[in-house]
């Protein structure tokens, strides 16, 4: 047994993890070395070293990208539970208290991270200075994945979000609506063949909303052509706002007063979408993390 304690001392740290969780995450080594301020070398040197100790590939080219092999992503979903663990450590030894409420890694979309979450977040972060809260947006079935494999705490996707591994809870519904250049006002709720008959600008076809969008336009009998497909909803507010064509949004991203040169009306009939909260079965509730799902709770259904 020494001369492998001897090898995990010398080998395997959590800086090792931490780097092939950058390099995962990020899809290249240069990447990786830059958020580390470390050279490029030197990240490629550790993740060999971490290949060496398994005696397995972990990180393979995929097309400009680096993507975990298969083998890779068991060991990044270790890597999760050992972070987990040394949390637990951190607060066995000093007890929750305000100011000292650790990390919590949060995934979510684009259009709630933009338009819900800055003020639920900005109230828990004046409430408690010390939790930090960091967020990465992505389509839903990413951020499942992600939470799935522990690499985030949390996410807010939209439902279903299917996963023998989840617990989901449903916290929020919201409408989806016709937006247009406010010059081109309709005069009342659009149907699917009026929007049809326009140049649409949607979402990229990646993501569940999309697929609401479509399945909307399919029950009337519809498939349309966007002109335009954009994976982020200020883009597509942008060019919706020049004149370029409609499209159809979460309402959240166009609250009165804060949607520029553009207008809003319902479908007819209606869409809507749910959000909820994903977490793993098994995932220890740390204190901060409770403060979190509490104050996303309150705040999507306030």
């Amino acid at each position: 047994m020494q001369p492998i304690r001897k090898t995990l001392k010398n080998i395997l740290t959590l800086r090792h993890l931490d780097l092939l969780a950058d390099v995962a995450e990020l899809g290249s080594f240069s990447a990786a070395a830059e958020k580390e301020a470390l050279s490029q070398p030197a990240v490629s040197q550790q993740i060999r070293a971490l290949e060496t100790f398994f005696g397995l590939r972990l990180i393979e080219r995929s097309g400009r990208h680096m993507r975990p092999t298969e083998a890779g992503r068991v060991v990044l979903a270790g890597a999760g539970r050992i972070r987990d663990e040394v949390e637990a450590m951190q607060e066995a030894v000093q007890p929750f208290r305000a100011g000292r409420a650790g990390r919590v890694r949060i995934g979510t979309g684009a259009t709630a991270c933009i338009y819900l979450l800055p003020p639920i977040l900005g109230a828990l972060k004046r409430r408690m200075p010390g939790l930090e809260c960091t967020v990465r947006t992505g389509n839903s079935p990413e951020i499942r994945r992600l939470v799935e494999e522990n690499a985030l705490d949390l996410g807010l996707v939209t439902l279903p979000a299917p996963g023998r591994s989840l617990e989901v809870t449903p916290i929020f519904d919201e409408d989806l609506v016709a937006v247009f250049p406010a010059a081109e006002a309709p005069a009342g709720p659009m149907t699917a063949a009026a929007l049809a008959a326009r140049p649409l600008v949607l979402y990229e076809d990646a993501g569940h909303t999309r697929l609401l969008i479509d399945g909307w336009f399919a029950a009337a009998g519809l498939q349309p052509k966007p002109v335009m497909e954009l994976g982020s909803v200020e883009a597509i507010k942008e060019i919706v706002g020049a004149g370029l064509g409609w499209s159809v949004l979460p309402a959240a991203s166009v609250r009165p007063g804060k949607a520029g040169g553009l207008g809003a009306v319902p479908l007819e009939p209606r869409l809507g979408r749910s959000l909820g909260l994903v977490l793993r079965r098994d995932k220890r509730l740390t204190a901060g993390l409770r403060e979190v799902i509490a104050a996303l709770r309150a705040g999507l259904r306030g």
